[in-house]
């Protein structure tokens, strides 16, 4: 499986995107060469998924540095700063967005004295690494998350972690569509995921590409799927996870997490471990980004659907506490509760504890 939805030119002066939001009716491609492209597709959603973020930032900061009349290094590099701080700000929620930055930014350091050539070389390196790493990430993740599964089982997804939101396979789709190779039949009820409807216009739409039988439903339908037995597990990606094991994803994750434990059901988080972030202590220290309220009145919508003068609150992720998740999958291994002391092994080294 090779990445289609970031690309980077062979001239290292663009990076080629799928705009998610076209889809699924319209594959279009846009091409991003500048600060503000970037900035754009980040901020509004044409480039999404926490990994994919990552490996459009960094692919990103090594084509505007590419791309700089700059002459000097103290000059490169000052300006390099200046792209890194201003698209680390299009979104404050996924780690994985300053990690690729500060990844791609070290190695332009890691040359300082041997010329802006050398610079841009490691750079270019760099953030062609992010992509192969994640590209191996996401098929371990997806093998340890087959041990988790049995051929013929329900699964609830919601928002999307497929190969759109990363490189290949994907973080929590990515179980589904390496079992799918290898023979195994699920039965997959897909939330629609609003305000922005990402479970209906993309992993609906991954899904059914691959063949898996899925089944879109409202997000307020989780419930009753449940409680008819349609479900044996709960799969979801994550764009941070705190020290004690506290995700944050999409808006509405945490009320499938309540909902499965009051029923039950395995529910289970996948991400890289470069998601695992020990500086942040809790999910209470995680930043939310709120957007804007018309993505809830006016999008997909001909006309409003409320009066113009109604207020609307609209976070795009919510916070679900560690005790409600059964695992965190990532590519070292399946961490158990508590998170306190599996992501410090996981992080160190991994394990692979069922």
């Amino acid at each position: 499986m090779k990445p289609e939805n970031v690309v980077l030119s062979d001239d290292g002066k663009s990076v080629v995107i799928i705009d998610q939001t076209r889809l699924p009716n319209r594959v279009e491609h846009l091409t991003l060469n500048s600060p503000e492209h970037f900035y754009d597709a980040i901020r509004e959603l044409k480039v999404r998924g926490a990994p994919a973020i990552g490996i459009c930032a960094g692919m990103g900061l090594y084509v505007l540095a590419n791309l700089s009349g700059a002459d000097d290094e103290d000059s490169f590099l000052e300006e390099m700063r200046r792209n890194a701080s201003y698209l680390d700000s299009s979104r404050p929620t996924a780690v994985n967005l300053k990690h690729a930055l500060d990844r791609v930014a070290q190695a332009a350091l890691s040359q300082r004295g041997k010329g802006t050539g050398a610079m841009l070389e490691a750079m270019r390196n760099e953030c062609i690494s992010i992509q192969k790493e994640d590209m191996f990430i996401c098929k371990a993740i997806s093998e340890y998350g087959l041990t988790l599964v049995n051929d013929g089982d329900g699964v609830l997804t919601h928002c999307n972690a497929g190969p759109l939101a990363t490189s290949c396979y994907g973080t929590g789709l990515g179980t589904l569509l390496l079992g799918k190779e290898r023979g195994y039949t699920f039965r997959v009820y897909t939330d629609e995921t609003r305000p922005l409807m990402q479970g209906a216009r993309l992993t609906a739409y991954e899904l059914n590409k691959a063949g898996i039988d899925v089944t879109l439903i409202c997000d307020n339908m989780a419930s009753i799927v449940m409680k008819q037995g349609r479900i044996n597990a709960c799969f979801v990606g994550c764009d941070r996870v705190a020290a004690n094991g506290d995700t944050a994803n999409k808006i509405g994750t945490s009320g499938v997490a309540v909902l499965a434990k009051h029923y039950g059901i395995p529910f289970y988080v996948f991400c890289p471990s470069s998601t695992i972030d020990f500086n942040c202590k809790s999910g209470a220290e995680i930043v939310i980004e709120e957007r804007e309220p018309e993505e809830i009145k006016t999008n997909f919508f001909e006309e409003p659907i409320a009066p113009a003068a109604v207020k609307c609150y609209n976070p795009a992720f919510d916070v679900t506490d560690a005790e409600l998740i059964t695992a965190i999958v990532t590519e070292k291994g399946i961490c158990r509760y508590p998170y306190t002391e599996s992501l410090k092994i996981c992080k160190a080294g991994g394990y692979h504890a069922v």
